[in-house]
């Protein structure tokens, strides 16, 4: 099985992760969690890079290839032999973010951006896509840190990408919206009832 948990920065995503994961264990379930970007040495540098605030320019499209690269060699070394050998993947982030951030946020063509996720994964797409969603301040105003390159754009930015999330999830019937201002236990509720539900299906 592979699940992906994917939003706007400030939505609870590693919460809602380290919770499932943790929840699947005590079920037995093997589990191999990762991070989209990083969780390979390549993936961690392309992490900094991407990330980091810094003068470097880097292009929308060129940020996307960067996110591409850092994805393809995650898919290689991590996701694609852990699901063969019959464990769940649980991923923060992957090719919907891309789609959201460079395509609907930056100006990247978004079918471009899928063709290219295409090839970088091989095809591989993840069973269940958990999109927590909340309004645009409500997410930006949980972000008690310093803010990295991604994350100083701006509100009128991030308006553009969750509103991507949502118009991209009504296009598939595996990505699930859940409403991120309900309490944790509440939307990590929801969320198991969706996993065993596409487990079972799959079983």
């Amino acid at each position: 099985m592979f699940f992906v948990f994917d939003g706007l920065d400030g939505v609870g995503k590693s919460t809602q992760q380290t919770l499932l994961t943790a929840w699947l264990e005590m079920q037995g379930v093997k589990i191999v969690a990762c991070r989209d970007p990083g969780s390979t040495a390549l993936g961690e540098r392309l992490r900094t890079v991407l990330l980091s605030k810094s003068d470097l320019d880097i292009a929308p499209i060129s940020e996307m290839l960067m996110y591409m690269t850092a994805r393809s060699q995650l898919v290689a070394e991590k996701i694609r032999p852990a699901v063969e050998s019959g464990a769940t993947v649980i991923c923060d982030r992957y090719l919907i973010a891309n789609i959201a951030y460079q395509g609907y946020g930056a100006g990247v063509d978004v079918e471009t951006i899928r063709s290219v996720g295409m090839a970088a994964t091989g095809g591989l797409m993840p069973d269940a896509t958990f999109l927590l969603d909340i309004p645009t301040k409500v997410a930006l105003s949980r972000l008690d840190r310093t803010l990295d390159r991604v994350e100083s754009r701006g509100g009128e930015y991030f308006d553009r990408v969750r509103e991507a999330f949502l118009t991209e999830a009504k296009k598939f019937d595996n990505v699930h919206v859940i409403d991120a201002s309900q309490s944790v236990e509440e939307i990590q509720s929801e969320i198991r009832s969706i996993a065993l539900a596409v487990m079972e299906q799959q079983a």
